[in-house]
């Protein structure tokens, strides 16, 4: 596969993501929007560094190359406790005013 298919489907991956933020009212489902824009953003990450580990280098090695997928991995770990953190204060709005919509979160003010 080339990788501009892989380029593009990252761009749409993206795109539903922002999407989802941007219009969904549900706590649950921007969290998931959330995790498609991470999920797009580690598909370039090792879609780059699998091409520019096919390509030689100056002197005509082709060298592996992973730190765009040590990368992925650390946006993986990090996504994981984004998900703990979003749950959790979810749960909490869940508890306080039996709703999960993201407009009520303006009353949990102190």
């Amino acid at each position: 596969m080339l990788l501009n298919q892989f380029l593009f489907l990252a761009a749409i991956l993206f795109a539903i993501g922002v999407y989802g933020v941007l219009v969904r009212k549900n706590g649950v489902m921007v969290l998931m929007s959330i995790e498609l824009i991470l999920n797009a953003v580690n598909l370039n990450l090792v879609a780059f560094s699998t091409y520019l580990s096919t390509k030689p280098n100056a002197e005509g090695v082709v060298a592996p190359n992973p730190s765009g997928t040590v990368f992925a991995l650390f946006i993986i770990a990090v996504a994981a406790a984004e998900v703990g953190v979003g749950l959790a204060i979810v749960l909490m709005l869940y508890r306080n005013k039996r709703s999960i919509d993201i407009d009520d979160m303006d009353l949990l003010k102190g």
